[in-house]
């Protein structure tokens, strides 16, 4: 079970059709960060227009706090936007597979770049920069 406090992220997938809804929804969560109306939303990535990490395709990175959860799983079903949300644990693989949650259709990830059990950057990087 998590605890509130359990830093977790979220990859928010589009392509050339789905850029506006991506853009709007992108929009909306920074909008939600300025102006602290999602508590525990910890910060929203830059736009990538290519795969990046893992990543096969364009999207960018949503890092939230457990307590988030609730409100934020929410707004990406809304979206009707591929997206995956997991914990940051200090197992890469496992978040981005066995402790992950798909919304909408899973891509194949490329597991090869994802950090080895016991050395997450992820963890390092939260709350301050996504890629």
């Amino acid at each position: 079970m998590a605890k509130p406090t359990d830093p977790y992220h979220a990859h928010v997938y589009f392509d050339a059709d789905t850029l506006p809804v991506a853009q709007r929804l992108h929009q909306d969560l920074k909008g939600m960060l300025q102006n602290d109306s999602l508590p525990g939303l910890v910060l929203v990535g830059k736009m990538y227009d290519r795969g990046v990490g893992p990543h096969p395709k364009p999207q960018f990175e949503v890092q939230f706090l457990a307590a988030a959860l609730p409100a934020i799983v929410p707004l990406f079903k809304a979206s009707g936007l591929t997206s995956l949300v997991h914990p940051v644990t200090d197992d890469d693989l496992a978040d981005h597979t066995t402790l992950a949650e798909w919304i909408g259709e899973p891509l194949p990830l490329d597991e090869s770049v994802l950090d080895p059990p016991g050395h997450n950057k992820g963890l390092a990087r939260f709350g301050e920069v996504d890629f």
